[in-house]
């Protein structure tokens, strides 16, 4: 729809070229843009929606540098908002009485936010409207009320933006934090260390390859020992010890008391017995094994 003269570069000198281009464009009389967009809208002339675009297209620059606060490159932003533009300008519908700027103007918004939300940042920022709301108007109110300063906001201020955008305080709190610390690479220098990156400064949390191996060889040591405990338990209380302490999802004493013809006192009675028989031939094998030399 929109020609490769009005595509934008990831330049500076480019992006003012482009900046200078978009003048050239006419702005269009009420008359022309009724016509044309009943034209693309009847026939899918092309022409004339490529019209109807590039008409806008210093509406689209002007929001755009709006969002230019958020850190993300113009050119990208200009993108995002043409794409909208784009958009507006094959769901407009000439008949119901109103420019197509008025349409437009929320497309642009729209598709330029979307793109903030998803670059700003490599952690995932809020989906739902009121959290959209309250990443894009945070720092305007913050500005009204003069809460400029670094830092979390006061129980004050944090109270009165989540009132008047109807957000838990708590989602005040986290969005500040976020906009006060954006992103940033573990691979930059440390300046006052110019060997060292901010990646070697982060501790591994990981067990070492000895601690990893000392747990692989106690847990294997645990299960031995429960494997040959359970050998001592008749059937009827293997099956119950099993399935009341070893399932993840266990049976009920009903179920059992069922399954056996028994009570369910009997069932929480034969379980408790065997858990005591467990630990006795658990306990007595940890003393076997305490008396023997050492390999």
């Amino acid at each position: 729809m929109v020609s490769s003269a009005i595509t934008t570069s990831s330049s500076k000198d480019s992006l003012s070229h482009y900046f200078k281009q978009i003048r050239k464009y006419p702005v269009l009389t009420p008359e022309e843009e009724l016509t044309l967009s009943r034209l693309w809208r009847d026939t899918g002339d092309v022409e004339a929606a490529h019209k109807l675009v590039t008409s806008h297209l210093r509406l689209v620059v002007k929001i755009a540098m709006s969002y230019r606060g958020y850190g993300l490159p113009m050119n990208e932003l200009v993108s995002e908002g043409t794409v909208g533009m784009m958009q507006a300008v094959r769901r407009f519908d000439p008949e119901r009485g109103f420019r197509l700027a008025t349409y437009a103007m929320w497309w642009i918004r729209a598709a330029i936010q979307e793109y903030i939300l998803h670059n700003w940042s490599l952690v995932k920022m809020g989906t739902t409207a009121a959290q959209k709301k309250l990443f894009f108007n945070l720092r305007q109110l913050k500005g009204e009320m003069q809460a400029i300063d670094e830092g979390d906001l006061c129980p004050e201020d944090v109270q009165s933006i989540a009132t008047r955008l109807s957000v838990p305080e708590q989602d005040v709190i986290h969005m500040n934090r976020r906009l006060a610390a954006p992103d940033h690479s573990v691979n930059a220098p440390i300046y006052a260390e110019n060997d060292y990156e901010w990646q070697d400064r982060l501790v591994d949390e990981h067990h070492n390859p000895e601690e990893h191996y000392a747990e692989n060889e106690e847990c294997s040591h645990r299960k031995a020992m429960l494997h040959t405990a359970l050998t001592q338990l008749t059937p009827r209380e293997h099956d119950i010890f099993t399935q009341r302490r070893l399932k993840e999802d266990p049976m009920t004493l009903e179920d059992l008391a069922h399954k056996y013809d028994i009570s369910r006192e009997r069932v929480r009675q034969i379980e408790a017995r065997a858990f005591e028989k467990i630990q006795e031939t658990i306990a007595q094998t940890q003393k076997s094994q305490a008396l023997l030399p050492p390999a």
